[in-house]
């Protein structure tokens, strides 16, 4: 248990940001269709957050969280203007879209059976779509005041899981929450989750190798469709990470200091790490905790302070800090601003590469799982899906794939730490020599297939010399041909052009064989006789 478990938190923010692979076909190149797939139940309203018409809307944060990113970066966030002027028209659009749903305002969380509900306030639920990639990425905003931090703890290790791993004796989903409801602004419940119920999940797993997603996620990414359930949608994804969302959490105490060593370990892994297990204190991750996963710039250990103190585990960023420090609470200029806005950004992009990868990978795997060298439909289909895949990847790498963000030392520390801990850069490396491996089948088949077609014309054209000198016969003027009646002029030339067709088609249907009689003549080692039995295969029945 914590060391300190009098500690309150007064402030506690919790996002999750959930990737998932909106099925391979329907990518965001087609943004006013996405647009109005979105937006027709009135649900879902795109938001343009940063830039708005009115530059009187547009507020300090929104400068800072501009600027504290590089120009390539700013243009991937916010879109490009190419003219001197803003009319609220000139710029591009980002090739990030975001859309807000409208109707959530609070959920009621029931972290285990018998214990009180929690409310909390969903400060947003918000969909990001990338422009030409499959990929949707699911943002979850809640807070609340004055929770214990075992509390809070609990929470963050139960809260935002895709489904059950398994039940209990009583038939409770295991480590997920008891129970969670989505509230409307009048408090009325738009959506209950559903873990309790056993016999949906297994059966869906049975029947479609493939996890259930919880109810209550379910809606939430309505009109998006999990792409095994029978309900019909245009719009429809599938899952490419673990359960377990990844999630950044912010955690205002009073004071950071009375925490210990093994307290700071347990808030760093609570997502994983359940607060009645003992802390693994073997695990590499635990002994080399503070250098692994901690950013300590603004950690001091002083009355003076400051004491904040940022724990990343990849999956996980936390930021722990004094909540009587005005500037660590300040929503508008402090580090509460910093964590909702530039560290959610940062954090975004990274788990944006590693799902755009995962996608990658899968839709590279798909591919050749679909093929079937046999099916020349199969081939052509292979072949496109993998120029396809070529043709994405190239852009993801010159539009979206970058190791550097930002100039400000804490945001590019931050990247970078969570970049390392995901593996973004072995995960590329894996992706791009898969990437070439694809592209180097296709140029060697496309190859092969000219080589082939190259022997195909050799071969017609030298038995077409037959053909060329049967021909020349009728030039040579041997014959007096005008005096020839003109119906056996007629049956002279159909008898030449139809041997003469008859030769080509033949050549051609066994410009193989033909073509291993030719190079079996022009073997001076082989006999006469082996030479022969050359030219006899060119005349047997092709083998079954």
């Amino acid at each position: 248990m914590l060391s300190q478990p009098d500690q309150v938190v007064r402030h506690f923010r919790d996002v999750l940001v959930w990737p998932v692979q909106i099925r391979p076909g329907f990518s965001g190149e087609n943004v006013a269709r996405i647009h109005h797939l979105m937006t027709a139940d009135g649900q879902w309203a795109p938001i343009d957050d940063e830039f708005t018409t009115d530059p009187a809307d547009f507020q300090e944060r929104h400068y800072k969280e501009f600027v504290a990113f590089l120009p390539y970066v700013q243009r991937f966030l916010y879109g490009d203007s190419r003219s001197g002027c803003f009319d609220g028209q000139a710029h591009q659009a980002a090739p990030m879209a975001v859309f807000r749903r409208t109707d959530v305002a609070g959920l009621n969380v029931t972290p285990q059976a018998g214990d009180a509900p929690i409310h909390l306030r969903v400060a947003h639920v918000d969909l990001y779509l990338f422009l030409d990639m499959d990929v949707a990425l699911l943002n979850v905003e809640v807070a609340a005041d004055d929770l214990p931090l075992a509390t809070a703890l609990e929470l963050l290790y139960r809260f935002g899981r895709a489904y059950p791993t398994g039940w209990d004796t009583g038939g409770q989903g295991v480590h997920n929450v008891y129970r969670s409801e989505l509230l409307d602004r009048q408090g009325r419940v738009l959506a209950t989750s559903d873990s309790e119920n056993r016999e949906r999940y297994l059966h869906f797993v049975c029947r479609n190798r493939a996890p259930c997603v919880g109810a209550l996620w379910a809606w939430l990414l309505r009109p998006l469709v999990l792409d095994q359930e029978e309900e019909i949608s245009e719009l429809r994804f599938r899952l490419i990470e673990y359960y377990r969302m990844p999630m950044m959490a912010y955690l205002a105490i009073d004071d950071p200091r009375r925490l210990s060593r093994e307290d700071f370990i347990r808030i760093g892994f609570a997502a994983n790490l359940p607060s009645r297990d003992p802390v693994p204190l073997r695990d590499p991750a635990v002994v080399r905790f503070e250098r692994l996963h901690c950013e300590d710039r603004y950690w001091t250990e002083s009355d003076g302070g400051p004491n904040t103190r940022f724990i990343c585990t990849g999956n996980a960023l936390m930021l722990v800090g004094e909540a009587g420090s005005d500037y660590f609470r300040d929503a508008d200029h402090g580090f509460l601003a910093r964590f909702r806005h530039q560290y959610f950004l940062v954090f975004l992009i990274a788990h944006f590469h590693r799902a755009a990868l995962l996608s990658f990978s899968d839709g590279l795997a798909s591919a050749v799982n679909d093929l079937d060298i046999r099916d020349s439909e199969s081939v052509r289909r292979f072949k496109r899906r993998i120029r396809q895949s070529f043709e994405t990847f190239l852009r993801f790498t010159h539009r979206y794939w970058f190791h550097e963000v930002s100039e400000q030392g804490l945001v590019q520390a931050l990247f970078l730490r969570t970049t390392r801990l995901l593996r973004n850069d072995e995960l590329f490396s894996d992706v791009k020599e898969q990437v070439r491996e694809m592209s180097a089948y296709l140029d060697s088949d496309s190859q092969r297939r000219q080589s082939a077609t190259v022997l195909r014309l050799t071969v017609v054209t030298i038995f077409g010399l037959i053909a060329t000198v049967v021909t020349g016969y009728f030039g040579m003027n041997l014959f007096s041909f005008p005096e020839v009646p003109e119906s056996r002029k007629l049956l002279q030339f159909s008898l030449v052009t139809g041997a003469t067709l008859g030769l080509v088609l033949f050549a051609v249907a066994r410009s193989k064989r033909l073509s291993d009689f030719l190079e079996a003549m022009s073997d001076e080692r082989l006999d006469l006789r082996a030479k022969w039995t050359s030219l006899a295969r060119v005349f047997r029945k092709p083998e079954e």
